[in-house]
């Protein structure tokens, strides 16, 4: 079946998609939070997602990928109605070359920008660490409640980049001064990982940077107990050492 040829995007073109996979799927036409809902088939979801998640992607691996259970001819058929049914969305799939599927260059998608946020910190800029703070905290988890092998590869993935790029910028925050949002940022990753060691070390650091001892110590013993309840397990002496470092 003929999908949208993937042609550079007009000044005429049709209002653009906006794509959100974190925390739930959900597609609309036209850009902010007010644009119109576009209703798409399960199967659809499942296809702009994952073209979504993975780029451009063959037929046939996307017909193995999400219909794994029935024969290769059926998964194929399954993919062609897929394709038919989001004619509704707006031609939000288009075939760059033949036998290979993409999301159409209309479409925005929210995991884009989130990746690029995460990256510009991770390369260690110090501009617009703000809206990366506000960006970063607000997140939801990917697609919650599809279990499917490549949405749960895909979500360790983002839960991984999202804890490296708040604690990069609790760093960056704590060298600029700014120590509530740098608090901000480390407890967040706290917050989505208790027993992450790493970010704990973030919450301890803006603690000792603003000489609240007594808080960076708390917070330590709090972690210790934690992990001796939970793991049976103590703090690195990475961590120990930054601890009684400050006490002397």
């Amino acid at each position: 079946m003929a999908v949208t040829e993937c042609a550079a995007v007009r000044d005429d073109a049709p209002p653009a998609l906006r794509l959100r996979l974190l925390g739930g799927f959900h597609l609309s036409r036209g850009e902010g939070d007010g644009g119109e809902q576009v209703d798409v088939s399960a199967s659809g979801q499942q296809l702009l997602a994952l073209l979504g998640l993975r780029g451009p992607t063959t037929r046939s691996v996307l017909a193995g990928t999400l219909w794994p259970e029935v024969t290769e001819e059926r998964a194929r058929a399954c993919l062609r109605t897929a394709i038919w049914r989001l004619n509704t969305a707006g031609s939000a799939v288009c075939d760059p070359r033949p036998g290979v599927l993409a999301l159409s260059r209309r479409v925005r998608m929210d995991v884009e920008d989130f990746t690029a946020t995460a990256h510009h910190i991770l390369a260690a800029s110090a501009e617009g660490t703000g809206a990366a703070c506000a960006s970063l905290m607000g997140m939801g988890e990917l697609l919650p409640g599809w279990y499917q092998d490549w949405v749960v590869f895909e979500r360790e993935r983002l839960h991984q980049l999202r804890l490296h790029a708040l604690e990069a910028l609790s760093a960056r925050l704590v060298e600029q001064e700014q120590y509530a949002p740098a608090l901000e940022a480390a407890l967040e990753s706290t917050r989505i990982d208790p027993l992450r060691e790493s970010a704990r070390r973030a919450v301890v650091t803006v603690h000792l940077a603003e000489n609240n001892l007594a808080e960076a110590v708390r917070h330590f013993k709090a972690f210790r107990g934690l992990l001796r309840t939970e793991l049976g397990i103590e703090p690195s002496e990475q961590f120990l050492t930054m601890v009684r470092h400050a006490l002397t």
